[in-house]
């Protein structure tokens, strides 16, 4: 059983379980697997009380498996201080609900590993496109958090030494955007690296997710 743990696109069934992205505005409550999230892009001051209700009442459903993506993003030009607010505010939904989190982070590591901290979040958070070098992975897993690898394992050997290096048992892996590829393509990169990483995988969506 193959796992997308990020996708933005439903591609079927017959791709094997796959975690649709999407925002509380334009949700589309059909999907069999999805997770919703208000992303740091996407802010708006003035309507963001509004989604967060959305959003509290969207995290009840059954097939809503995780809060996200959410998360910390430096490099876009909304306020610091209004992102980490509202951040900090879906991981309580999250914590209240029992929902795993989707993170998008931007040079924000560990922003994020501190927030997690003071917050004395208990559910798993996962750290969707992970494409860093092997130092900040190690940092990642060792506070508890998951990676989730996509595209760039295919073409980047870089990375593939890191994967290599992170506990399969804090692993998934994902499509993310990526049309141009298929959650099998990374799958394959992945089990030339580690024979018994579908099974693995496998079971962290079982136990990340209840299943």
């Amino acid at each position: 059983m193959k796992v997308d743990i990020h996708t933005h696109y439903f591609k079927g069934q017959s791709e094997g379980i796959q975690i649709v992205n999407q925002y509380p505005t334009t949700l589309d409550d059909t999907l069999p697997a999805y997770s919703v999230g208000i992303h740091p892009w996407y802010i708006k001051e003035e309507t963001i009380g509004e989604e967060l209700v959305l959003l509290e009442r969207q995290l009840q459903a059954a097939n809503c498996l995780a809060l996200g993506e959410c998360g910390i993003d430096k490099k876009i030009n909304i306020s610091l201080n209004l992102q980490v607010e509202v951040f900090k505010k879906q991981l309580l939904l999250a914590e209240k609900y029992k929902k795993a989190v989707v993170l998008h982070v931007v040079s924000a590591f560990q922003e994020v590993i501190a927030i997690k901290k003071a917050l004395n979040i208990s559910v798993p958070l996962i750290i969707h496109g992970f494409n860093k070098k092997e130092q900040v992975a190690e940092s990642l897993w060792k506070h508890g958090f998951y990676l989730s690898f996509g595209k760039h394992l295919i073409n980047n050997e870089g990375l593939r030494n890191t994967f290599v290096k992170v506990p399969k048992t804090q692993v998934f892996l994902e499509t993310d955007e990526a049309k141009e590829i298929t959650i099998a393509e990374v799958y394959e990169v992945a089990i030339s690296l580690d024979k018994t990483i579908e099974a693995t995988i496998e079971q962290n969506y079982k136990t990340v997710f209840n299943k």
